[in-house]
């Protein structure tokens, strides 16, 4: 998309309506460059009709039928007052129509997050200096160079293998290692591009714009924002380490739904094997001021509080450092996959491509034999081969197996997000919360609601400006102003949700990939607890003032205004259907999953895919159901026993 004149126009006053500075020491939206960053992280999207979409709505944003829709009446959105205009977008965020909740949604977090990652004219945004935020620190001047040497294509290339690997996070790199230590031919080919430890410290901006995925960047129906790692070593280098096994009673679900290998020793074998490769350990792992509030409050309830172990080394500082760590490790203490399996990988002969995207995989009379890739100037690259392993995470797999021809019905089908949402405790003492270990403490007190498994977790993580935006309403700029300038004493207990409910992945025209995804009245419950839930432990803790993602509003004081019942039933009539509370899915599973018949699931007990026997899945989106856990170690364990099997087969 190349934004005209207008569209920046109506892009600047939407941004100036939500963040208009304080005429003081915090200039207005446009002023910082906010509107620029938009189009620079919307011009990584590749969906086009995201842009045509948005396209249309600057285009009209300033016209009498807009006045209407923002119940202005047929007034035009320049001719109106600030108090006037945050009344209008108030009002959408506030509608009884989902589609137009989620347009709210979308130009709320677009403008919130530019503006709070944006450096501004001098480097440093003003914001940064209002809550002691430090912003960008650059690389380590101690940094080493970059281990690895991945290729780079820039003419047309044609590569032969044993096996192509598409995609080289959790799951593709495991694989990687498997397989090239079995003494096969190995291909790795990676959409992104690598970094290393002398490329982190950045900042949110150049971290998201860099390590993260381009799109889509949302359920179409605005339920929920996506969020996943693009780059050489995919997720695990830009997750927060948290490295959980899966837990044993979901195995045995897995097991009953047609892969009994779940709940024998061939899986708890590859369990063990990849936590002692990551360096699992709860020795780096003490109270941030962020879990001391977790933790501090949780006790007081009487709830069960646990460690959290982490895939780091004796290199980790749990401290300053560690905080920034969802943009990249510079102390290189993380053990991501591009540190361990695909340093293992590269070290037994595997080739590791970067920059480019796979389109397709070309199937000829029900064996796979290539796979093509573009990189981002268009260059084609193939790559032929025995087998092909899809590791492309739980959004793009699918894509990709779709775009190639496969016809099994469930490809695409039992999506499982986690959704997150976040309850804010603002509290008298200062807790920087962009600092402190990612993640040390965890309380299952609700992680089985029903009896079955199903429920939430307790965890804090590093919130970050930018970050943080993703989480929270917006009821007006003054409102959001006074949150920003509490940030520093502001912490969030984030809720993870066990879904049961699934949604899906399909494709558009251009083969691009479309999540739908609707929480369910019975996982709604679940989360709803857990959002009370959090706010019982931010009360206990101390907090001074409580507040959720509703874009209602929802907020309390103990002792001074209202109490955690009202709070519980105001989130309660809020709602939590889409664009009614802020979510985010970070751990994105499901979507090829594997079982025993192919009326079930997507893959085979292999985690070969029904249609063509050596096209083989192993990242996230080969789980019957969600783990109700971080899934970094269970990705990276499928696909360490797939790629066994494969390599068996193979040779």
């Amino acid at each position: 998309m190349e934004p005209t004149a207008g569209h920046c126009a109506a892009l600047g006053m939407i941004c100036d309506t939500f963040v208009p500075g304080d005429g003081l020491t915090l200039p207005a939206a446009s002023e910082l460059g906010a509107v620029d960053t938009i189009f620079q992280i919307l011009g990584r999207n590749p969906r086009e009709a995201d842009k045509k979409q948005l396209a249309m709505l600057l285009g009209l944003w300033d016209s009498r039928l807009t006045g209407l829709l923002t119940g202005s009446g047929l007034r035009r959105f320049s001719t109106l007052t600030q108090q006037q205009r945050e009344a209008a977008l108030v009002r959408l965020g506030d509608s009884r129509l989902a589609p137009v909740r989620a347009i709210f949604q979308a130009l709320k977090g677009a403008a919130l997050l530019a503006y709070n990652v944006t450096p501004g004219p001098s480097g440093a945004n003003p914001l940064w200096k209002e809550i002691g935020y430090p912003g960008p620190t650059g690389p380590l001047a101690t940094a080493p160079k970059p281990a690895l040497q991945p290729l780079r294509f820039t003419e047309s290339t044609t590569l032969t293998c044993d096996v192509v690997i598409v995609g080289s996070g959790a799951g593709g790199g495991t694989a990687a290692t498997v397989l090239a230590a079995a003494g096969l031919d190995v291909v790795v080919l990676e959409r992104g591009n690598y970094y290393d430890d002398q490329d982190f410290g950045t900042g949110e901006l150049a971290g998201l714009t860099s390590l993260y995925a381009p799109g889509p960047a949302g359920s179409a129906e605005g339920q929920i924002t996506l969020v996943s790692g693009t780059c050489l070593g995919g997720g695990t280098v830009v997750n927060w380490s948290t490295s959980l096994p899966t837990p044993d009673a979901v195995r045995q679900e897995w097991a009953e739904l047609g892969t009994p290998q779940f709940a024998t020793d061939e899986y708890g074998d590859a369990l063990r094997v990849v936590s002692q490769r990551l360096g699992v350990n709860d020795r780096h792992s003490p109270l941030s001021p962020r879990d001391e509030i977790l933790d501090r409050g949780a006790r007081a309830l009487g709830w069960d509080v646990d460690t959290l172990p982490r895939n780091v080394s004796d290199a980790c500082d749990a401290g300053i450092e560690c905080g920034r760590c969802g943009y990249g490790c510079r102390l290189g203490a993380k053990q991501s996959v591009t540190k361990t399996w695909l340093a293992d990988a590269a070290a037994k002969g595997a080739r590791l491509v970067v920059d480019a995207n796979v389109r397709r995989i070309e199937v000829k009379n029900g064996r796979a034999e290539a796979v093509s890739a573009l990189t981002s100037d268009g260059t084609e690259i193939t790559v032929r081969a025995k087998a092909v392993v899809v590791a492309a995470g739980a959004i793009q797999t699918p894509a990709l197996l779709r775009r190639s021809g496969l016809r099994n019905k469930n490809i695409g089908r039992y999506l499982r997000l986690h959704p997150a949402a976040a309850v804010f405790g603002v509290f008298d003492e200062e807790i920087r919360p962009w600092e402190g270990a990612l993640q040390s403490r965890i309380s299952r007190h609700h992680a089985n609601l029903d009896g079955k498994g199903y429920g939430v977790i307790y965890e804090t993580g590093p919130t970050h400006p930018g970050l943080a935006t993703g989480f929270m309403s917006w009821r007006g700029a003054d409102a959001h102003r006074a949150a920003m300038l509490d940030f520093a004493r502001s912490n969030a207990i984030g809720i993870i949700t066990r879904d049961r409910d699934p949604g899906t992945v399909s494709i558009d025209g251009s083969g691009e990939p479309i999540v739908k995804y609707r929480l369910s009245d019975y996982d709604a419950a679940h989360l709803h607890t857990g959002i009370v839930g959090a706010a019982r432990i931010l009360e206990a803790a101390g907090a001074r003032r409580i507040f959720s993602g509703h874009q209602a509003g929802v907020s309390y004081e103990p002792g001074v205004r209202g109490s955690v019942a009202e709070f519980d039933a105001a989130a309660k009539a809020a709602g939590y259907g889409p664009g009614q509370c802020a979510m985010g899915a970070l751990h994105i599973m499901g979507s090829a999953r594997m079982g025993g018949s192919a009326e079930l699931s997507a893959t085979n007990p292999d985690g070969a895919t029904w249609d063509v026997a050596n096209i083989v899945v192993a990242d996230g989106s080969s789980f019957p159901t969600a783990p109700g856990v971080n899934p970094m170690v269970s990705i990276e364990a499928i696909a360490y026993m797939n790629a066994t099997r494969l390599a068996a087969q193979l040779s």
